[in-house]
């Protein structure tokens, strides 16, 4: 992390001034080995956009949607309101993560609890910079390989986010091959409603197999999806596959970097 710009809005408090953007980290993103590869890798683009961005470092917590999701509101609202007093000393405005779990809470549930922002999925944000002319995309290392793109619960259904992920991966050249179940038809990876945080129920086929089974019938070898838990999931689903049927799981975010060697 020492060759990436990183500063705490605390950092741009003492200067006097204010970041473009809050970055949410988020849990996964700053604890776990593997997330913490999509963080640095939506950093790099932040820094190649130029984009002035704070985190909160140690005053981030967790947003409480695992504790919503396995039923304990009164947990959920002690971590949002906790959560809020801090954005809201910091003035914060406009945030953007890589989780469309922290997404759709601070999106969508911290309003009602006086935390009021313009919140941003990471694809979503980088299609704004393309857009704005701020950053751009010009083919690169996938140019022409099959790529498909699992939809996160949280981003697609719950929030309708379809579009700014496949545009970005037809942005940097691959073809774009879509799952039998995609967008609003698509198959959880198995880790949303703080699945992730349980051991499994009894059945007949874990729901990450069966979603890796589905991207294994594909003819794309690369995998791309938005959110740090599908990463998890479709990466161990499809550890279970022979030799020859590799398949790379990737964010968005660390498509575009290997794209354009950022």
């Amino acid at each position: 992390m020492s060759k990436l710009k990183i500063k705490t809005v605390e950092d741009f408090q003492k200067e006097g001034k204010s970041a473009e953007i809050l970055f949410w980290v988020g849990c996964a993103g700053s604890f776990d080995d593997r997330a913490k590869r999509i963080t640095k890798a939506f950093v790099k683009i932040l820094n190649s956009a130029n984009i002035s961005f704070g985190v909160l470092g140690k005053d981030e917590s967790c947003t409480g949607d695992p504790a919503k999701r396995a039923g304990n509101e009164f947990l959920f609202q002690m971590q949002a309101m906790s959560n809020i007093e801090v954005l809201n000393s910091y003035e914060i405005k406009t945030i953007v993560t890589t989780c469309p779990h922290c997404f759709n809470t601070i999106k969508n549930e911290y309003p009602e609890l006086g935390g009021v922002y313009e919140v941003y999925h990471h694809t979503q944000f980088i299609n704004k910079l393309l857009e704005e002319g701020r950053f751009s995309i010009d083919g690169g290392t996938f140019r022409g390989k099959k790529i498909t793109y699992h939809d996160p619960c949280f981003l697609g259904r719950a929030n309708k986010v379809y579009n700014a992920p496949r545009n970005l991966i037809k942005k940097i050249d691959a073809e774009l091959s879509e799952l039998k179940r995609c967008k609003s038809k698509a198959l959880c990876c198995g880790a949303g409603g703080a699945q992730m945080f349980k051991e499994s129920e009894k059945g007949e086929k874990e729901i990450n197999i069966e979603r890796a089974n589905e991207i294994k019938d594909n003819p794309a070898k690369i995998v791309a999806t938005g959110c740090p838990f599908c990463n998890t999931m479709l990466t161990d689903g499809t550890k279970s596959f022979e030799d020859n049927d590799t398949v790379e799981v990737f964010d968005v975010a660390e498509l575009i970097v290997k794209a354009k060697d950022l």
